[in-house]
């Protein structure tokens, strides 16, 4: 059964569309550079429609101050780092979220790997992106893909999630590709940077449906 994370949620359509359509997930993303940034308090609203679901605050190298105001307004049940967090940095995030801390790898090629084996163990679950183009303004959400075959066979002591150009024509081949057990979407379930289709979300978890059931 392949779990899904809902990500870069804004608004209660989108929360409630992501939990009809099954979210093991729903993430929310606190980084002002993002089309799908929300505020702290914005992010707590939304994280109290998702009940149900377990909640994620994605954030990019965040201080303490913000963690602490995420803690306090939402109380998530992960923290998603998606910048530059050290190891380190990862263990100290942890005390600001209820069950863990999710770490985002970038990867490209093979080589990329190699920089997941030092958050293994370290943070409760790594999620593998694709790169971002050279001179971007954010990690993630660019809509891109990548060799998802690299990822098959990881030998890893925590859960991973898929991420980096899904969607719905194209999911299943990922996760075979993979051997993923969890993805993560946001680009692929909309119809303009930011903006959520429930429609989208709908047919992302459809795709997965045979699968998810056997």
């Amino acid at each position: 059964m392949t779990e899904i994370k809902f990500c870069g949620l804004k608004t209660g359509r989108d929360v409630a569309a992501a939990a009809k359509a099954g979210a093991r997930w729903t993430g929310f993303v606190i980084f002002p550079a993002s089309p799908r940034h929300v505020s702290p308090g914005l992010a707590g609203e939304l994280a109290h429609l998702a009940q149900g679901t377990e909640t994620v605050a994605v954030m990019v190298d965040p201080d303490d101050t913000l963690l602490a105001q995420i803690r306090d307004a939402m109380r998530p049940d992960w923290i998603q780092l998606h910048g530059q967090e050290s190891p380190r940095r990862v263990i100290q995030a942890r005390a600001y979220a209820r069950q863990g801390i999710v770490k985002s790898v970038p990867i490209a090629q093979a080589s990329d790997l190699a920089a997941a084996r030092a958050y293994d163990r370290i943070a409760d679950m790594l999620l593998f992106d694709a790169k971002p183009p050279s001179g971007a303004s954010r990690p993630g959400g660019w809509g891109e893909g990548y060799d998802y075959a690299l990822l098959k066979n990881l030998n890893l002591s925590v859960p991973w999630l898929l991420s980096g150009g899904l969607d719905a024509t194209n999911v299943c081949r990922a996760v075979t590709a993979s051997g993923a057990q969890a993805v993560d979407v946001s680009s692929g379930i909309e119809s303009a940077p930011g903006i959520k289709d429930t429609a989208r979300i709908q047919a992302f978890a459809d795709a997965l449906a045979p699968e998810r059931t056997a």
